[in-house]
């Protein structure tokens, strides 16, 4: 665990557990009190999935839910042993994985890869990845974005340092980039489909053919050894609730919408592109992430080569005869 890494997480461990400890939502009275599993959740995110799907009845434990304002946090509280399960993109996991964190996949989906993409402000002069050079580019450090430029500007032979990184959030990004501090952004759904309907923003590369485009489930190794039944009925339940979503696009966009209040028409055009789907952590999910983990290695975003089949847990997602 490296020494920043570890001043971050003590500095947020207290706001963590608080947090935690706030947002507590029971499951129906006849759940098992002796069992309580501590989900880290985002707005609109599995939390209601799980509702609107009608998946979160009859859970034969409790849900405690804390609601986070990013993937980033959520890792932090796992490793600061706050939570037992939550969701990240697989770029961010291995991060927190490298840094020592000890948390392991256990479950996720995978969308369509072209829903990562990079975006310019209408009127810009950008057409093509290969107009990115001596350009700003603006993107999350450690995840999907700083990976997606790295990776499109290898593609187009354009060298790292012929390029300027700026590492912005999303909600940062995307004010730099319509205000022309930054002349491209390195961006997934919903913000691009938000960034494309409202705001007149182009789509000039995308993450197809570069990106796995995973987002994984994620335990702690402590709830993996003591919460395993709840924890494997967890992912059972979010995988049938995923793959009802697809069924009911317009519906699971209506239900997101009212949560998070963002467009309606976005979302729907979010969910369709995208088509997220339950996946198993099998030989073709690991050899996809260590394809990519191996080129965040040497882009630098991952500080050591990783064994990925080390970090995940395939038994969540097996048949239960094996």
């Amino acid at each position: 665990m490296t020494f920043a890494f570890r001043l971050r997480v003590i500095g947020r461990r207290i706001a963590a557990s608080l947090l935690a400890a706030s947002v507590l939502s029971a499951a129906p009275a006849a759940a098992d009190e002796t069992i309580v599993l501590r989900v880290g959740d985002q707005k609109g995110g599995n939390r209601s999935l799980l509702d609107i799907s009608g998946y979160a009845k009859d859970l034969p434990y409790r849900i405690a839910w804390s609601e986070f304002p990013a993937a980033a946090p959520i890792l932090e509280a796992l490793n600061a042993g706050a939570l037992d399960v939550g969701y990240t993109g697989d770029l961010s996991f291995l991060t927190a994985y490298a840094a020592g964190a000890p948390i392991k996949a256990i479950g996720g989906t995978r969308a369509v890869a072209r829903t990562q993409a990079i975006l310019v402000r209408a009127g810009s002069p950008i057409r093509s990845a290969a107009d990115l050079k001596g350009k700003r580019l603006a993107g999350t450090r450690g995840g999907w974005g700083q990976f997606l430029i790295a990776a499109t500007l290898e593609k187009a032979g354009i060298a790292p340092e012929e390029a300027t990184f700026v590492p912005l959030g999303p909600v940062d990004a995307k004010v730099a980039l319509l205000a022309g501090s930054v002349d491209a952004w390195a961006v997934w759904e919903p913000y691009v489909s938000f960034a494309m309907l409202k705001d007149g923003a182009r789509v000039v590369a995308t993450g197809e053919g570069l990106t796995p485009t995973i987002t994984f489930i994620t335990a702690s190794d402590s709830a993996i050894a003591t919460k395993r039944a709840a924890l494997r009925d967890f992912v059972e339940r979010l995988n049938k609730a995923r793959a009802w979503s697809l069924d009911h696009l317009a519906d699971y966009a209506r239900s997101t919408a009212e949560q998070t209040r963002l467009p309606e028409d976005v979302l729907l055009a979010a969910y369709t592109t995208q088509r997220t789907s339950p996946i198993a952590i099998d030989d073709g999910v690991v050899r996809d992430v260590q394809a990519a983990s191996d080129r965040a290695t040497r882009y630098g975003i991952l500080p050591r080569t990783l064994d990925v089949g080390r970090a995940v847990d395939r038994s969540f997602t097996a048949p239960a005869s094996q």
